[in-house]
């Protein structure tokens, strides 16, 4: 069994080689790194975790492993991108186990065997000769912080959306019912000035906190957001997702800058933990805590609710004003209602600022979507049955001081000049592929301004991110 143990490549030089020393310095970490403590109703799901030495991101790693020790679990899938194999989709390790010089940390064989029973795109692997950070580094955080739990290591050839989610499904149907913390091994910017890794890596942060799987794949792809583990990242994000997180919260983040004082070209690093709050009475998936993310309640219903305030209005009848079944509906929040037929436009209007309870707003600005948008006709019976409807939950408005602060297809954009202000919405501009020029001057447009209007002192830029729901069919 000895040949098919996976051996310590990147001892002595990433991390201490001394059995001795390299415990030392990890419990070390432990004892030093603090954060909130976690209330027994809080379920860790998944989590984020970097890297790169132990020197570097080591007390960042330490926090993430800290954390996860508070709670039981049954095996640990460790998900890593491969820096310097390349292949397509993922592998899952077929060998006895990881060795460091801590000794051999066990692969979970049954596990291993069910994730490439469910997953197509996930090819068996012996993870070859080649070191690896991504996995190697966390095998003597896991033996101290996780004693006696067995791993599944997988490295991701290739991150790509149909990987990613690939992955994602495999997990959550080998899984089942078990008990096991999906962790995902990911630095994130690399190798810029100090100032601009920290904007860049933030917002990355923001997109991330909010479980904002779709918005955090598109700044990817356009090079907005920077993580060598993205797909790592977004695997997690969508199993956290579907296993009923509603909180997402960032433990620490830093850069190498933070740590030798060179700040001329640094490397971010962040811990991130993905919790389910399971409240009495309503332990499952769903079950929905405000905190800015929607859940799958939430999302259902104000769906629901948007439908029918056109259906009731369409049969002339007043739509009962009652409270939702879901309180975090009653907390004030800006919405907007989009009507899509065939793919195009058939109606948008919204209200920015949070003056009433959401569910109030959805369904108001449903009905108007629907029949007061003025660039459309009244909808008809006939046409709502080919009408998608789509949602957009506005989180809080932040103005801007420069154009760098904005985020095309993660930031909405708001502007304003004397009487006249035009808003719109994140999707437009990735529905459009519109850079932040573009998509000032689109803004600009649409509020009746000249398209340079931006540039000027007495123009106001604000940006805003949002919660998108749509339907189906």
């Amino acid at each position: 069994m000895k040949e098919n143990v996976r051996k310590a490549m990147l001892s002595g030089t990433w991390y201490p080689g001394s059995a001795n020393e390299l415990r030392n310095r990890i419990e070390e970490y432990a004892a030093t790194v603090s954060f909130p403590t976690v209330k027994v109703e809080d379920k860790l799901l998944s989590m984020i975790t970097p890297h790169a030495g132990l020197d570097y991101s080591g007390r960042i790693a330490a926090m993430a492993w800290k954390f996860a020790s508070a709670q039981s679990f049954e095996a640990v899938i460790l998900i890593g991108p491969s820096h310097r194999e390349r292949f397509r989709g993922a592998s899952v390790y077929q060998g006895a186990g990881y060795e460091s010089p801590l000794g051999l940390l066990p692969l979970d064989a049954d596990l291993a065997k069910r994730l490439l029973d469910y997953g197509e795109i996930l090819l068996p692997g012996s993870h070859g000769n080649t070191p690896e950070n991504s996995i190697e580094l966390h095998v003597p955080f896991m033996q101290i912080l996780l004693p006696g739990i067995p791993f599944v290591p997988v490295t991701m050839g290739t991150q790509d959306r149909e990987t990613c989610e690939g992955v994602a499904e495999a997990i959550r149907e080998a899984v089942g019912n078990r008990n096991v913390l999906v962790a995902a091994s990911s630095d994130f910017s690399h190798f810029h000035n100090y100032e601009k890794a920290k904007r860049i890596d933030l917002a990355t942060l923001e997109m991330i906190e909010k479980n904002d799987f779709q918005g955090f794949y598109a700044a990817i792809e356009r090079g907005h957001a920077e993580a060598c583990g993205h797909g790592p990242i977004g695997v997690v994000m969508k199993v956290a997702g579907a296993g009923g997180c509603n909180n997402v919260r960032l433990l620490k983040y830093e850069n190498s800058g933070d740590i030798t004082g060179d700040k001329s070209g640094v490397v971010g690093y962040a811990a991130v933990v993905f919790l389910k709050s399971l409240i009495a009475g309503r332990e499952n998936s769903e079950a929905p805590v405000s905190n800015g993310e929607l859940s799958g309640y939430e999302k259902k219903e104000l769906l629901n609710i948007a439908r029918k305030s056109i259906e009731c209005k369409l049969k002339r009848r007043k739509l009962r004003k009652q409270p939702p079944s879901l309180k975090s509906l009653e907390e004030p929040r800006g919405a907007f209602v989009t009507l899509k037929q065939k793919g195009r436009l058939r109606g948008c209007i919204g209200f920015i600022q949070p003056v009433k309870p959401l569910h109030e707003t959805v369904a108001n600005a449903a009905r108007s979507a629907a029949f007061d948008d003025p660039r459309f006709h009244p909808l008809t019976a006939d046409e709502l049955r080919d009408v998608k409807i789509e949602i957009s939950v506005l989180d809080s408005l932040k103005k801007i001081g420069s154009s760098e602060e904005i985020i095309p297809g993660i930031h909405g954009l708001y502007v304003v000049k004397g009487s006249r202000s035009g808003l719109l919405l994140p999707q437009v501009a990735r529905e459009h592929g519109w850079d932040r020029i573009a998509f000032l001057e689109e803004t600009c447009i649409k509020a009746g301004l000249s398209r340079d209007a931006w540039r000027e002192e007495n123009t106001d830029v604000y940006v805003f991110s949002a919660n998108v729901i749509a339907e189906d069919h």
